[in-house]
């Protein structure tokens, strides 16, 4: 069955960095593009950061544009988002999805000095 164990989320200080990884299973990975989405209470969910299966094209939402960088690893069937210079508005639970077909438990990202 499909799979997703996200890890690195946690508490981080303002200015600070994190990166989350999604690794998948039980779905042909290297076929699916993969996003990332965070949800904060009381807020739609948001996608933050899209890439292509190959890894050539990235999108990002512009709230987190310079910031953040999401990438792949096919052969560890995992997907990276890579935060940097964190603000406390960046709280929310971040989950990866595959092509909003999968979608993960999500891991809690927390921007709090």
């Amino acid at each position: 069955q499909v799979q997703f164990v996200e890890s690195g989320g946690g508490l981080a200080q303002p200015g600070g960095s994190l990166r989350l990884s999604c690794a998948a299973s039980g779905f042909n990975f290297a076929l699916y593009r993969m996003n990332w989405y965070r949800q904060a209470p009381g807020k739609e969910r948001e996608m933050v950061a899209s890439i292509s299966t190959l890894g050539s094209q990235t999108e990002y939402a512009d709230s987190v544009k310079g910031r953040f960088t999401i990438s792949r690893d096919n052969a560890k069937n995992t997907v990276y988002l890579e935060m940097n210079n964190l603000k406390p508005e960046d709280t929310a639970l971040y989950i990866c999805a595959a092509r909003n077909t999968y979608w993960g438990q999500g891991t809690q990202v927390t921007v709090s000095s």
